[in-house]
């Protein structure tokens, strides 16, 4: 379900609350998207993580792997899940499209 904030423009996010369109995100978005997930204001190791899995996703186009988005922000594992409770979160702040059944639920249990 689209976060409270936004869904007055449920065109941006399909039903899971995931951006349609990679590219309709921004950073003004992300705010409200991590405010809505009850984050708060992103912090410079949240925009750490967002920007390696963006960078990541623009370059391959698939769901980058949480290992990998460690290594790129150059962050422990465990920070993920401190800063945004779970991978599935981020992914949503980050504005990454659904990346399907099966890498949704291994996202949504890390």
């Amino acid at each position: 379900m689209p976060p409270a904030t936004v869904i007055s423009t449920p065109e941006l996010f399909d039903e899971d609350g995931l951006v349609r369109d990679f590219t309709s995100w921004s950073e003004s978005l992300a705010e409200t998207l991590a405010q809505d997930a009850g984050i708060g204001p992103l912090t410079e190791a949240h925009w750490k993580i967002i920007r390696a899995m963006r960078e990541h996703y623009a370059k391959l186009g698939v769901a980058p792997a949480m290992h990998r988005v460690c290594y790129d922000a150059r962050i422990e594992r465990h920070q993920v899940n401190e800063l945004f409770g779970y991978c599935l979160v981020a992914w949503r702040v980050a504005g990454l499209p659904n990346p399907g059944e099966e890498a949704k639920s291994y996202l949504s249990s890390m």
